[in-house]
């Protein structure tokens, strides 16, 4: 792992930068606005293509957004350009593209360096076109650009309400510490060698996660599907996609073994919200396993006896019907009484124990269904006849206690480690974004730490 932020020594002498977020900066450097170091232009290069003008590709917002640096193996869109658009947006090696404007304000200023001249690529609209000069490093700039600190300050200059940008004359603003051209590229250099150490660490974790969460999957379908005895006697299911299964199991379709499946507030939901009163989940209120109780909303006690049908009870497994549709998860005891919006209710059963039936819809029986049922289509849209017809398996009530209790606990461990995993993740990216902001503005000296 890439060493932390007291591996590297300060340079021998600060002098005050002139700017209290930018701090001391070394002796030797100097403080310089955007517009000396490089032309910036405001790409007006649309996506459209229009007869008569040369054929082009171009480089848009992912483009830069997801690529720290934009060459020749980006797939670029064709698109159309006049020639005075081709002669002032062509890229070349060196020059920074930015995003300018976005409906988010921190996703502007997000930077890439193209490291290649690329004549017949053009810079794309929503981006800011920046060509350094003589005194400045692309590569330098990109990083510096994409800082703490030197990034902020376009973050503050953004302007909008519903969606952000930034002016020519704001880009052309922005402050930059500057240090001889031989350093800007020697520390930008370093940055690119530590940064793919890191990179290649977070890479690693994130596959480890994504195996963990294999293993998560396969326990739960394993334990629904086999149940918890290897040397049980088994039958043939009689379903050709869930193979054999123990000899006292039985399959039944959901409907026949809950008392009721419905659905919560669909029509206008809204217009029932009120500041306090009883507690209405959304489907942005489910997670894997749990409920959030984050931005819950509430309806009043009236809106709540008018949608008897959709309040929900202790016991009840709800399940989300659009975007992360067929997440499900147990009502706790807390929200006993509260209501639901756009979301299904499963009612609860003297058939069905709640976290075994848990188990069973956030596991590949339920997915293998879906797929083989809609052909996907039911994968972004679950309803009440989607739920009626699945295959569950019958099993006795103290049986489906005790595998549920086992699936809590090892989850339970899977659950801890994932997080532990993505605890070091996130602090190996805090180490890459401390390790550029401060090798930009001139905390660290990293002239002498080599390849």
């Amino acid at each position: 792992m890439a060493a932390p932020m007291t591996r590297y020594k300060a340079y021998p002498t600060y002098k005050p930068s002139g700017f209290q977020w930018l701090g001391d900066i070394p002796a030797h450097w100097d403080v310089k606005r955007l517009k000396s170091l490089a032309t910036v232009q405001l790409s007006n290069v649309d996506k459209k293509s229009v007869d008569g003008q040369d054929a082009v590709r171009l480089c848009n917002y992912v483009d830069v957004y997801y690529n720290e640096q934009v060459g020749a193996d980006v797939e670029f869109m064709p698109a159309t350009a006049t020639k005075e658009q081709v002669r002032r947006f062509s890229l070349c090696a060196g020059d920074v593209l930015m995003t300018k404007d976005s409906e988010t304000w921190t996703d502007i200023a997000v930077p890439a360096v193209v490291t290649q001249d690329l004549p017949s690529i053009l810079c794309g609209y929503h981006l800011a076109h920046i060509r350094p000069n003589e005194q400045c490093d692309g590569a330098f700039l990109s990083r510096a650009i994409a800082a703490i600190g030197p990034r902020d300050q376009y973050h503050i200059a953004a302007n909008g309400i519903t969606r952000f940008g930034l002016t020519g004359d704001a880009i052309r603003a922005g402050v930059f510490a500057l240090p001889p051209l031989a350093e800007q590229r020697a520390i930008a250099a370093f940055l690119d060698r530590e940064t793919a150490k890191l990179d290649a660490l977070v890479a690693r974790k994130e596959r480890l996660i994504e195996l963990l969460q294999e293993k998560r999957a396969a326990l739960i379908s394993q334990a629904v599907t086999k149940g918890l005895k290897p040397d049980v006697p088994m039958r043939d299911s009689g379903v050709e996609w869930l193979g054999e299964i123990p000899s006292h199991w039985g399959v039944r379709r959901l409907k026949a073994m809950v008392p009721d499946i419905t659905v919560g507030i669909v029509v206008t939901p809204a217009k029932y919200y009120v500041d306090q009163g009883v507690p209405c989940l959304r489907s942005l209120n489910i997670a894997q396993g749990r409920i959030s109780t984050e931005d819950l909303v509430f309806i009043s006690e009236e809106s709540n006896l008018l949608h008897r049908k959709s309040q929900i009870f202790a016991g009840d497994v709800v399940v989300v019907r659009t975007g992360r549709a067929g997440v499900a998860v147990v009502v706790p005891t807390e929200l006993d009484g509260a209501n639901c919006i756009d979301l299904l209710i499963v009612r609860r059963s003297e058939h069905l124990y709640p976290r075994f039936f848990y188990y069973v819809m956030n596991s590949r029986m339920v997915s293998v269904q879906v797929s083989l049922d809609s052909v996907g289509a039911i994968q972004e849209h679950y309803n009440t006849a989607t739920l009626a017809n699945l295959v569950v398996p019958s099993i006795p009530h103290s049986e489906q206690r005790t595998i549920a209790a086992y699936l809590d606990r090892e989850t339970a461990k899977l659950d801890a480690l994932m997080a532990k995993v993505r605890a070091a993740t996130e602090r190996l990216r805090e180490l890459r974004t401390a390790l550029i902001a401060a090798a930009v503005t001139g905390k660290i000296d990293v002239r002498e730490t080599g390849a």
